[in-house]
């Protein structure tokens, strides 16, 4: 019986020089075709065992919501295009770049997400399970600490995408999602990750986000519900301040209205939908989000 066929999944971090951004989002195909060759050498030094699998990266700049997405649909398309090209598998280096029609719609970056100050290439490694899964141990053990690509790699990526890149770093997808959690921790988006991370590694769980003051959510079904409370509800569920007079308890339920557009956003943009679900006073809104 054959092997099963597995992906190690990550991306080559270029962090860039605040205040810049890239010149271009994405390298034709020639040059897609060159960096991939250098990221797979930097993958080789570090896991000698990855030169015997396949390689596909798509040379264009990404955020990290855009990867970091339930099934992570932006690898499972790039896997297939890796998967379908020509060639016997085993060793493949493919680079995706734009052509006359530019890259393939489901490999585009999103304009809405471009501009920030870290920027992401996907790639993938593919190959029988036996070949790959150690060399997936090696590279989640180590790229973290020691994942700084090589400098003619941080060079052409530099060229490439007219950019003034500070750090350029190899890193697998959990790698992404420590730092991300790390990074949303910083800006006060803590309350969210274990949502995000649910969403991401155990899609069929389900888990709440019920900590007041922050607004009430719930994660299901890869779908999220978000109480809507009108200001008598949201005085009476435990979300308000107390001893606050009229003027005082408006602003601070403008600012819970503003905190939970926030998340509804930060959710929208990793890919997982949000529905508002009204929830007026006198009715435990917990009892409504479960309906």
């Amino acid at each position: 019986m054959a092997d099963s066929v597995i992906c190690c999944l990550g991306a080559l971090a270029l962090e860039l020089t605040p205040g810049t951004r890239a010149g271009r989002e994405a390298l034709p195909a020639e040059a897609a075709g060159r960096l991939a060759a250098l990221v797979a050498r930097d993958l080789g030094d570090i896991a000698p065992g990855a030169a015997a699998l396949d390689l596909g990266l798509v040379a264009a700049l990404f955020d990290p919501v855009e990867l970091l997405r339930p099934g992570y649909p932006l690898h499972g398309e790039l896997e297939r295009l890796v998967a379908r090209a020509p060639g016997a598998a085993g060793g493949r280096v493919i680079g995706f770049g734009t052509g006359a029609e530019g890259l393939p719609g489901p490999l585009r970056p999103n304009p809405d997400y471009a501009g920030g100050p870290l920027r992401l290439l996907p790639f993938l490694l593919r190959g029988p399970a036996d070949a790959l899964a150690p060399v997936a141990e090696r590279l989640e053990q180590t790229l973290l600490d020691t994942g700084m690509a090589g400098a003619e790699t941080a060079l052409a990526a530099q060229d490439g995408f007219a950019a003034k890149i500070e750090h350029a770093r190899l890193m697998t997808l959990d790698d992404l999602a420590a730092m991300t959690a790390l990074q949303y921790e910083h800006a006060g988006l803590a309350p969210l990750w274990p949502l995000l991370e649910t969403a991401l590694f155990t899609p069929e769980r389900e888990v709440w986000l019920d900590a007041p003051p922050e607004p009430l959510l719930r994660l299901a079904g890869g779908e999220a519900r978000m109480a809507l409370l009108d200001i008598d509800a949201w005085s009476e569920g435990g979300f308000a301040p107390t001893g606050l007079d009229a003027a005082a308890l408006g602003r601070s339920y403008e600012h819970f209205q503003r905190r939970q557009r926030q998340l509804a956003a930060v959710l929208e943009a990793h890919g997982i939908p949000v529905t508002f679900d009204h929830c007026p006073a006198g009715r435990d809104p917990r009892e409504i989000l479960r309906a």
